[in-house]
């Protein structure tokens, strides 16, 4: 590791905040990625006549798990169906929230949407189904698709703002032109319209967005460019016959890294964010999937049930002080006023 490096890593491990934020959303993100094993309403494993049965990675029929049984999906939830299995000498070993996204909890015993309680931990919202279940998976949507916009727009635009610096002139006047254009097209009646002719899902949204996402960086980097594109060392490098592309890769886009990358952990949260609003409008992902901002929409419709609106307001909350935080220890490790160790 260079110099500069370790420089960098002590930065941000000197802010605290930042650096232990940064484990607990690994972490977080680490867990739900494996939701199918924490929140499920198939058993983790099962044996029945001596076979060993793993329900949560491959789909069971009736029949493959009990002789007389129908050749329809096996409903691990239907009591009829249990003490069959049971009268085999059949056992399972559950997940710990046996309830799936989609799973509507049976015999609540009172109208949903239902308190919390030993059996549903955060409760069940409107239409019965396990609140915590459902943040877990839609945990994982949100942040997957906010690494996906993030990760392709920054390539975008990060692409589009070295040409507009490198070669400056007339390209980067159209660019500019057509950044000032296309920034101010109506996003949102745009995505009312793409909704009305097709059912929007995480691809469609995410192509759509990142029709406009791109354009968050193309700005610093394009500063960046023109700035180095006038040191020594470059016109060196062109005065000896290097190709554009290796000099804008090998000699410039490294110190415009630095810049970028101080905005990474904010463009996520945003684009977390942009999820969230899009499902509390109703323009996200279809109807039933896992999401945050339906579980906003769900707490202002039920008003009398405010453990909605406060898990939505924790988890979405928390999630966006967590990327705020590291981006913060991220700013701090480039910053090139810090020494090692977080002084000035």
């Amino acid at each position: 590791m260079t110099p500069i490096n370790r420089r960098r890593l002590a930065n941000f491990k000197a802010n605290r905040r930042g650096f232990w934020s940064l484990w607990v959303f690994l972490l977080l993100f680490v867990l739900t990625l494996f939701a199918e094993f924490i929140a499920n309403d198939k058993p983790l494993l099962a044996r029945v006549d001596g076979a060993w049965l793993f329900p949560t990675v491959v789909g069971y029929a009736e029949s493959d798990v009990i002789p007389d049984g129908l050749p329809v999906e096996m409903d691990w939830k239907d009591p009829t169906v249990l003490g069959e299995f049971a009268e085999r000498g059949g056992w399972a070993l559950w997940p710990p929230i046996p309830y799936k996204y989609d799973t509507v909890v049976r015999d609540l015993g009172r109208p949903s949407p239902a308190p919390p309680s030993a059996r549903n931990w955060l409760g069940t919202d409107d239409q019965g189904r396990d609140v915590l279940a459902r943040v877990i998976y839609g945990f994982r949507i949100s942040v997957l698709f906010g690494f996906s916009l993030t990760i392709v727009s920054s390539i975008i635009g990060v692409a589009a703002g070295a040409v507009q610096g490198y070669y400056g002139g007339w390209v980067d006047l159209s660019f500019q032109r057509f950044i000032e254009v296309w920034s101010g097209m109506p996003q949102l009646y745009l995505l009312i319209i793409l909704a009305s002719i097709i059912e929007p899902s995480f691809w469609t949204l995410l192509v759509f967005l990142l029709l406009f996402s791109w354009m968050g960086l193309t700005g610093v980097v394009r500063a960046e460019f023109l700035r180095g594109r006038n040191f020594d060392y470059v016109r060196a490098a062109k005065a000896m016959g290097v190709s554009d592309t290796t000099v804008m890769w090998r000699h410039i886009l490294p110190n415009a890294m630095v810049a970028t990358l101080t905005f990474l952990p904010f463009i996520l949260s945003g684009s977390v964010t942009v999820l969230a609003s899009l499902d509390f409008l109703g323009f996200g992902l279809p109807p039933g999937s896992p999401s945050l901002g339906e579980l906003v929409a769900q707490g202002k419709n039920n008003l009398q049930a405010p453990w909605l609106g406060i898990t939505a307001f924790v988890v979405l909350g928390g999630v966006l002080t967590l990327l705020i935080f590291v981006g913060e220890a991220v700013r701090d490790a480039f910053d090139p006023r810090k020494l090692p160790g977080g002084g000035r």
